[in-house]
């Protein structure tokens, strides 16, 4: 029998002397074996992928020694034996004991199997674990850093890392694309650049950290321009609002000379004091003075004088028309003359660059008020003829006596009238007349008078027509 020293219970196993132990890093087990004819030592060790060793063919009696016994074992064997009828003392309590343990012992192959499922499975394991490990270098907005992770690819990997991409952010290489280990991914945020450019008013998005870097993005020319801001500023993720004004050719006519200058003005006006040129009082420009000035534009600077211009203009009178039963039909007698008014006009004269305007009218005042004419028309019906008897019937000696006396040749003080019933010549020769009325004879001028009464009444004879009824 072995000696209880070279031998002793592993945690899991019966392991060597020596502590010899599976390559795998399985603890083999030790079997009771006949020694080796040739070595004359025993084969101890059996590995886990031997066949398994049936039952029937173990010892019935273990042959190697317990290292140590459990406390109080003898006391408990001495006492069963003592106390079994028919024992064979302690020796025989011992080796039951023995049978006993022997017999309960697991096989050793069942025992090893988990234990080298559980490495291989942890081998296996650790193998995958390692494969899809990758370093990647992740740059955003130029800082940049090596990670170490198990995206499969870029969306992934930002999605991970808690990078948010938005609609103008640019990502190289594009989301989506598969990543191996030693790639690297950069993400530039975008900016939000509200530019004027030249007066156009717009919102870019730029990937660039600068204003200089975000001009030459942008395409923007920038020599000689104005930059609101210096190229060296850096723009935020919230962006920054940037006014540019590149250089123009502009030219400016004024006072009968051109000049053609080259400027980043903001307005015309600007450029026109740029140029050296005063704007006096009303002085204007061709275009509005705080529009922006274009490249290649031509300006006129118009010099303006305004005035006021007084005048004194007629008011025409207006006619009343009264109706008259006295007068015959187609007889109209002025019974009081219109007298026209006269009213105070106020222009706004412009002259431009020495020329005058059309005078632009801003009040009128009334000076005088215009006086009606009242006309009296006559709605008589008229006699057919001078040989009516309603005619002859008249008293033309009664008309006679008041427009001069009676007298045939009578002439008023004017010279302008004559005769009995006071003609002037035009009225004597429309009636057929021929020389002066007054030189006529008194039936010829009776004649002529009635044939004025059936042309126009008693009108010619305003003051003594009445007679004629009397």
């Amino acid at each position: 029998m072995s000696s209880p020293q070279n031998e002793t219970y592993g945690p899991t196993g019966v392991t060597g002397a020596a502590g010899a132990t599976d390559p795998s890093g399985v603890t083999g087990t030790y079997e009771d074996v006949e020694p080796d004819a040739g070595h004359g030592h025993p084969d101890t060790y059996r590995p886990a992928y031997e066949a398994r060793v049936s039952a029937t063919e173990l010892p019935t009696e273990p042959r190697l020694p317990r290292q140590q016994e459990e406390p109080g074992e003898s006391e408990q064997g001495a006492e069963g034996a003592e106390g079994a009828p028919g024992s064979g003392g302690r020796a025989a309590a011992r080796r039951a004991a023995r049978h006993k343990r022997g017999t309960e012992r697991p096989d050793p192959l069942r025992r090893l199997l988990p234990q080298a499922l559980v490495v291989a499975f942890l081998a296996g394991g650790t193998s995958a674990f390692l494969a899809n490990d990758k370093a990647i270098e992740l740059s955003v907005d130029g800082k940049s850093r090596t990670l170490h992770t198990f995206a499969d690819d870029v969306t992934e990997l930002l999605a991970d890392e808690g990078v948010e991409v938005g609609a103008h952010d640019v990502v190289a290489p594009a989301p989506g694309t598969a990543l191996a280990s030693g790639d690297e991914v950069a993400v530039h945020h975008g900016r939000p650049v509200h530019l004027t450019l030249d007066g156009q008013r717009r919102q870019v998005w730029t990937t660039a950290h600068t204003v200089d870097g975000a001009l030459r993005q942008l395409g923007v020319r920038a020599e000689g321009a104005y930059l609101s801001a210096s190229r060296s500023q850096r723009i935020g993720r919230q962006g920054l609002a940037l006014d540019v004004r590149t250089e123009r050719t502009v030219t400016i006519m004024a006072d009968g000379r051109a000049r053609t200058i080259r400027t980043n003005a903001a307005s015309v006006r600007e450029a026109v004091e740029e140029a050296g040129i005063t704007l006096h009082g009303q002085d204007t420009t061709s275009v509005p003075p705080g529009s922006f000035p274009r490249d290649g534009q031509t300006i006129t600077v118009m010099r303006v004088t305004r005035s006021k211009e007084v005048r004194e203009e007629v008011i025409p009178f207006a006619v009343e028309r009264i109706l008259d039963p006295t007068l015959f039909k187609g007889t109209e007698v002025v019974e009081r003359a219109g007298r026209p008014g006269a009213r105070r006009v106020t222009y706004a004269v412009r002259t431009v660059n020495g020329v005058r305007q059309r005078p632009r009218w801003i009040k009128a005042e009334v000076v005088r008020e215009p006086r009606v004419q009242r006309v009296k028309v006559g709605t008589k019906p008229r006699p057919r003829s001078v040989g009516d008897t309603d005619v002859d019937q008249l008293n033309w000696a009664g008309l006679a006596r008041c427009e001069s006396g009676g007298r045939k040749d009578a002439v008023d003080p004017s010279g302008v009238y004559g005769g009995l019933y006071q003609f002037d010549a035009r009225t004597w020769h429309a009636l057929g007349g021929s020389g002066r009325p007054q030189d006529a004879s008194a039936a010829e001028q009776t004649y002529r008078a009635k044939k004025l009464y059936v042309l126009r009444g008693a009108s010619p004879w305003p003051h003594c027509g009445a007679r004629l009824r009397g």
